[in-house]
């Protein structure tokens, strides 16, 4: 039983990166800068790069000193929520309004859907 569920556990996450890979090469196409995300059980991540990834042009995760003195929980999601405001505004500081969003193969539900919300509320177009 532990050999099928190491298996399952490998097709489950060969298939989010499929997904990512897909995403990727089309938003390459676009030419667009790219708002990268990526989480954990603990912690949720999030860059905005270059549309080919070459460059970080600003990011923001629970593991910034600013959310973490903020944050009791980084796992949940308002802190979600916390990370999507905090890189939107280093965004706009950096001159960047336009973001293609690329959501790494994860399902856009609970923190990747509060976490692109909060980053549209503070002025990002996706």
């Amino acid at each position: 039983k532990e050999i099928r569920y190491r298996e399952m556990a490998m097709n489950k996450q060969a298939a989010r990166i499929r997904r990512a890979k897909r995403t990727r090469m089309r938003i390459r196409a676009l030419e667009v800068s790219r708002l990268c995300v990526y989480k954990t059980p603990r912690h949720m991540y999030a860059q905005v790069t270059t549309s080919d990834g070459s460059k970080t042009l600003a990011c923001a995760s629970t593991l910034d000193k600013e959310l973490k003195k903020k944050l009791k929980v980084t796992g949940n999601v308002d802190a979600a929520k916390e990370v999507g405001k905090l890189l939107a505004k280093r965004a706009l500081e950096a001159g960047i309004r336009e973001v293609a969003f690329d959501r790494s193969g994860f399902l856009y539900h609970g923190r990747i859907k509060a976490l692109a919300d909060a980053a549209r509320e503070v002025g990002l177009e996706f």
